[in-house]
Order: structure tokens, then C-alpha cells, then sequence
């Protein structure tokens, strides 16, 4: 059986008025419809990591007119080449909770995979050249907003910080975090933040 060409998809951007459709028959629903249905809970955990790396992409002026590279094997890359991995975190979350969540934050290192040949490749390393830490700080449910970057509070170290100081561990605290004088920057100062942090991983 003929395949065709099996190499990788490039995503377009949609708009939100694609129909859901049968031949080219509408249905009735649109992907608007489809992203109002799957994307609404921006509290759980998988959604919140998508809008905490959209916050950090506009705090540093990355360009969102494309479409987000899910296998990329970082997040983000600035207009100036700073690559960034995000991680987010937060102390409320869309279930029942005793007592707000104990922030950790993944830092594993890991192989990059290349969704143009399907293979990892090189070593595993942590590979941005920064790590931003997006914490939605909130902690009354009643209030929550994380569409409000008032909300929200970042802490940025350089890789090569991890790196001498916690190479083979696998997640980083809060208070480990404030102990490397990562932070907290508010929204506004992010930019700076992660400019400074590059100019002192390169030292």
C-alpha cells in the first residue's frame, strides 16, 4: 500500500472559524467551538503550563504569530537568541485541596528529539540557555485569575547555574530557587531579568 510521503507535518495557524466537517459537509461546530470546550480550565495543570510559557513569550517580546512548537527542544527564543525553557507552577489547583500546593519544579536533563528524523539525538543536557520558573503565586480560589499577571511571579537562573550547583537533580524547590537569588520578578520585570541572567550563564 502506497503511503506517500510520510515526513513531518508542519502545523498551520487557524482562526477559529474552521468547521468541523463531514467531506466538506459542516457540522455545525467550528475549532472555535472545539478550543472553548478542550482549553477553557486554565488552572489545570496542562493548560496553565501552555498560558505560562504565552505570558512569558509577550513579557519578553517573542513573536506569537506562528504556531507553537510542541517537540521544540526548548520553549521560547527571544528576539535577541536567549533560548528559555519554562516551567510552571501554582499553589491552587482545579481539584479539592487540605492546604495549597508545594511548589518543585521539573529540571531534569533530557536527550533532544528530532520530529524531522524521529530520533534523539546528541547527549542529555539541560539545553536553553535560561530557565524561567512561572509560579501563579494566587491563593485565594475564590479571586483566582491567571489570565492576571499580577498573579503571577517568575524566577530565572541561568542553565549554567543549575548546572554547578545542581547537576543530577531532577526537580528545584521554591526555597531553593530564592536561595540562588532567582527571584521573585514580577511581569514587568521579566525582560530584564532574563537579559541579565543570559550575560551571566555566558561568564
Amino acid at each position: 500500500m502506497n503511503t506517500g510521503d510520510l515526513g513531518r507535518l508542519a502545523p498551520r495557524r487557524l482562526s477559529g472559524s474552521e468547521p468541523l466537517h463531514a467531506g466538506g459537509a459542516p457540522t455545525g461546530a467550528t475549532v472555535l467551538d472545539f478550543w472553548r470546550w478542550s482549553g477553557s480550565d486554565l488552572v489545570v495543570n496542562t493548560a496553565r503550563g501552555l498560558l505560562a510559557e504565552y505570558i512569558v513569550a509577550h513579557a519578553l517580546e517573542i513573536s506569537t504569530a506562528g504556531v507553537r512548537d510542541a517537540w521544540a527542544v526548548w520553549d521560547l527564543t527571544t528576539p535577541d537568541d536567549i533560548t528559555i525553557e519554562v516551567k510552571s507552577g501554582a499553589y491552587l489547583q482545579s481539584w479539592f485541596q487540605k492546604a495549597p500546593s508545594a511548589i518543585s519544579f521539573g529540571i531534569k536533563a533530557a536527550t533532544a528529539w528530532n520530529p524531522d528524523t524521529n530520533a534523539f539525538e546528541g547527549d542529555r543536557a539541560r539545553h536553553a540557555d535560561v530557565y524561567v520558573f512561572a509560579l501563579l503565586a494566587h491563593r485565594d480560589k475564590a479571586t483566582l485569575d491567571p489570565l492576571d499577571v499580577a498573579q503571577w511571579q517568575f524566577f530565572v537562573v541561568p542553565t549554567r547555574v543549575l548546572n554547578e550547583e545542581l547537576p543530577t537533580q531532577q526537580s528545584v524547590s521554591l526555597a531553593t530557587l530564592e536561595r540562588l537569588g532567582a527571584g521573585p520578578h514580577l511581569y514587568a520585570g521579566l525582560h530584564e531579568a532574563v537579559t541579565q541572567a543570559k550575560s551571566f550563564g555566558a561568564g
